[in-house]
């Protein structure tokens, strides 16, 4: 884990497996609680963090993007729009960044 804070890609990496878990938990539980149980306390809390979240993932892709010479067309668009989907972020992560070196820059 220490090894994934140490490059662009791996802390891109954190913050998407962050962003999903907000992400799921916005829509699974903290909407339900909003709507179904007029208790809006969660949302409030976690909106503004989701939000942040979100977009920390959207400019540290771009900075990975340029730092990797992602072409925008085959691979930058696809991490971006990972972050609009649930379970994306993760599917993502799989497919695409794992398979990046975790060398230190």
């Amino acid at each position: 884990m220490k090894k994934l804070f140490k490059t662009k890609i791996g802390r891109l990496r954190i913050i998407g497996f962050l962003e999903g878990i907000s992400l799921l938990v916005l829509f699974f539980i903290a909407v339900p609680m909003k709507y179904y149980f007029q208790n809006p306390s969660v949302t409030k809390f976690l909106g503004p963090i989701h939000g942040a979240l979100f977009l920390l993932f959207i400019i540290n892709t771009l900075s990975v993007g340029v730092e990797q010479n992602w072409k925008f067309k085959t691979i930058t668009w696809k991490v971006i729009l990972a972050c609009f989907i649930p379970f994306g972020t993760f599917y993502i992560d799989k497919n695409i960044l794992s398979k990046y070196p975790q060398n230190k820059h």
